[in-house]
C-alpha cells in the first residue's frame, strides 16, 4: 500500500490526544507493514514528509488557539495534511473561548485536505459551527479490551477518570453522591491552571460530608487495574462529544454509568451492552452501588471497533476518500 501519509505524534505522552496519535500509528503499521509514525517536530524540520496526518487540540500545539491554528497553517503549506480534530468547540468553552476555539478549528480545517471526527455528533457541532471540511469522515474512537478482569470485591467510591477541570463532571457526581454512603475518587490529577479548581472541589465535598480520593496521575500500565478496583465508573461531563475515558472504562471491563446525552445515545447504539445511561445521576449511581455486578460487561457486550477497526477504517479513509 502505497500513498498513505506520515502519522505524526506529538511530544506530550501523558495527553490522551499523543496517546491517541501513538496507538494508531501502531496500529496502522502493524496493519501496512510500513514504517509511518513520526515525531510532529518532523512536519515542520528541513524535510517534512510529502504528506502527513495529525491529531489535533488546540492545547497540545501551542499556547493558544490563534497560535495553534497558524502551526497547522504553516505545515499546511509544506505538507498535504489530514487531521483528526479532537475535543471540538463546544458550549462549555465559555463565551471568551468558544469564537476564539471556533475560528481556530475553522482554519485547520480549511487548511486540511480532510477532517476526521470521532463521532456523528462531533461531525454536528462542526456542522452547526459552519465548518465544512474538504472531506470529513467519521471513526470512533478504538476500545482496546485487556485481558483478565474478574470483579473486584465490592466498595462505595464513585470515580470519574481523566484530568480534573470544571465541566468534566466531578461537580455533578458529586451532587449526586451526596447523603449516599460512598466516596468520591478522581482518577487522575488537575488539568493544567485548574489546580486551584481542584483543591477548592475537594474543600467544598468535604464540607458536605464526601470525602475525595485524588490519585494524581495514573500511569498507563496501572490504569486498567485502577479503573477495576473502584466500586461505580460514571462518565459525567457537562459538554463532551468523544471520550477517551469511556473507552477506558470499556476496555477495562466496565460498563460506566453515563449522563444521556446525544453523543452517549450515540455510544450506546455503537457498543450495545457498554454504557448505562442516566437522565438522573443520583438514582442511577444508587442503583449501581446497590448491583455491583451492573457495572461490569455482560459477555453479550459489543465493545467493538477495536484498535484494529480503527485502523483499517483510517486506511480505506486515506486510499479512497482523500484527494491528495
Amino acid at each position: 500500500m502505497t500513498g498513505l501519509p506520515a502519522l505524526a505524534v506529538t511530544a506530550d505522552e501523558r495527553h490522551g490526544v499523543t496517546v491517541a496519535a501513538r496507538d494508531l500509528a501502531a496500529a496502522t503499521q502493524a496493519a501496512t507493514g510500513l514504517r509511518l509514525a513520526v515525531p510532529a517536530g518532523l512536519l515542520l524540520g528541513e524535510q517534512p514528509p510529502r504528506r502527513a496526518h495529525l491529531h489535533f487540540t488546540d492545547r497540545l500545539w501551542a499556547g493558544s488557539p490563534e497560535e495553534a491554528a497558524a502551526v497547522v497553517e504553516r505545515i499546511a503549506t509544506r505538507t498535504a495534511v489530514t487531521v483528526t480534530l479532537h475535543d471540538v468547540p463546544q458550549p462549555s468553552d465559555g463565551p471568551r473561548n468558544l469564537p476564539r476555539r471556533t475560528d481556530c478549528y475553522a482554519r485547520v480545517a480549511a487548511a486540511a485536505r480532510g477532517v476526521v471526527v470521532n463521532s456523528r455528533h462531533e461531525a454536528a457541532h462542526l456542522a452547526e459551527a459552519g465548518i465544512v471540511p474538504r472531506t470529513l469522515g467519521v471513526v470512533p474512537l478504538p476500545v482496546t479490551p485487556a485481558p483478565g478482569g474478574a470483579p473486584a470485591p465490592g466498595g462505595s467510591d464513585i470515580a470519574v477518570l481523566g484530568f480534573f477541570y470544571p465541566g468534566k463532571g466531578h461537580a455533578e457526581v458529586l451532587d449526586a453522591v451526596t447523603g449516599l454512603p460512598a466516596s468520591l475518587t478522581v482518577l487522575g490529577g488537575a488539568s493544567a491552571g485548574h489546580e486551584n479548581d481542584l483543591r477548592v472541589f475537594t474543600e467544598q465535598a468535604a464540607a458536605r460530608g464526601v470525602a475525595v480520593d485524588v490519585t494524581g496521575f495514573v500511569p498507563e500500565a496501572d490504569l486498567i487495574e485502577r479503573c477495576r478496583a473502584v466500586a461505580v465508573p460514571v462518565v459525567a461531563h457537562r459538554h463532551f462529544s468523544a471520550s477517551g475515558s469511556l473507552a477506558t472504562w470499556i476496555a477495562a471491563g466496565r460498563r460506566p454509568v453515563v449522563v444521556e446525552s446525544r453523543y452517549t445515545r450515540e455510544m450506546a447504539a455503537l457498543r450495545p451492552g457498554t454504557v448505562r445511561l442516566a437522565g438522573d445521576l443520583a438514582p442511577a449511581i444508587a442503583a449501581a452501588l446497590a448491583d455491583p455486578a451492573s457495572t461490569w460487561l455482560a459477555p453479550d457486550a459489543v465493545t467493538r471497533p477495536h484498535l484494529d477497526d480503527t485502523a483499517a477504517a483510517y486506511l480505506r479513509w486515506w486510499t479512497g476518500d482523500i484527494a491528495w
